[in-house]
């Protein structure tokens, strides 16, 4: 890996972050703080992407230092796991246990089964 690759891995973590932010406070805007929808709908989606970059990169449609670029930097950036886990824990924190497992469940699930529609989309391209 080159110095200009890692260059362009950091910029585009840093567009993936600046781009979570701005689709997070959007969709707060309309949602509200009640539920964490803003990380599931992101978490959702950047799996989904991630799913079709890892399905177009085994089937060799992109090089692996754009994969990387993309993959890595920018939907590294995008995404948060670690957000999803800790509004998992502030839901049961809350002793809002039916929502803090359908949260925890949905998302793990969710994410999962996107990863995979994403990849057998993508390695059909």
């Amino acid at each position: 890996m080159t110095i200009g690759t890692l260059l362009l891995l950091a910029l585009a973590g840093g567009v993936g972050a600046a781009l979570r932010y701005l689709v997070d406070a959007m969709i707060r805007a309309r949602t509200g703080d009640h539920f964490p929808w803003p990380t599931a709908l992101i978490n959702l989606s950047g799996s989904l992407l991630l799913g079709i970059l890892t399905g177009l990169t085994v089937a060799r449609v992109d090089s692996g230092e754009i994969s990387a670029v993309l993959g890595t930097g920018f939907l590294g950036g995008y995404t948060t796991f670690s957000t999803a886990s800790y509004e998992t824990v502030t839901l049961l924190r809350e002793r809002r246990y039916t929502a803090a497992v359908a949260y925890g469940v949905g998302i793990l699930l969710g994410c999962v089964g996107l990863a995979l529609a994403g990849y057998a989309w993508g390695s059909r391209m």
